[in-house]
C-alpha cells in the first residue's frame, strides 16, 4: 500500500501542481466517493488544493482504505495519461503555434482554440496528434 500512495502523491502533486487539477469531474467524483470515510475523518480539516488532500492520504496512508487508494492511485494515472498525450500534442504542434499562435497567452484552452481557429492552415502532423490524443474530435 506504501508504494502505490507514495505513486499517488508523486504523480498527483505534479499534474496537480502544474496546474491541471482534476479536470474531469468524473475522476473528481470516483476519488471522492471511493475516500468519502477518508476525507470526513482523517482529512477532515485539510483544505483543498496544492495537493494538501493527497498528502493528507499519505500521512495517513495507515488508514486509508484500499478502495480509497486505487481510486487515487487509478485517477493520478489516468490524469498522467492525459498530461502525456497534451505533451504530445504540443511538441507535434510546436512549429503551429509559434507560427500562428505566438501572441496567445497559453493555458486554459486558448492554444487549443488558436489552432482550431488556424485549422485550415495547421499541418497536418499537428492535426493528427490533435485527433490521436482526443484533444479534437
Amino acid at each position: 500500500m506504501h508504494k502505490i500512495l507514495a505513486g499517488m502523491v508523486a504523480a498527483g502533486a505534479i499534474l496537480l501542481s502544474s496546474g491541471r487539477a482534476l479536470a474531469d469531474e468524473s475522476l473528481v467524483d470516483s476519488v471522492k466517493k471511493a475516500c468519502h470515510t477518508e476525507l470526513t475523518t482523517v482529512c477532515k480539516g485539510v483544505r483543498q488544493g496544492e495537493g494538501r488532500i493527497l498528502a493528507c492520504l499519505y500521512a495517513f496512508e495507515d488508514k486509508v482504505s484500499d478502495k480509497c487508494a486505487y481510486a487515487v492511485y487509478d485517477a493520478a494515472m489516468e490524469l498522467e495519461r492525459a498530461a502525456e498525450a497534451v505533451k504530445y500534442a504540443a511538441s507535434q504542434c510546436h512549429d503551429d503555434l509559434q507560427k500562428y499562435c505566438a501572441d496567445v497567452k497559453m493555458g486554459k484552452g486558448r492554444g487549443l482554440a488558436c489552432l482550431k481557429k488556424n485549422d485550415k492552415s495547421v499541418s497536418q502532423n499537428c492535426k493528427d496528434a490533435l485527433r490521436q490524443t482526443g484533444l479534437v474530435k
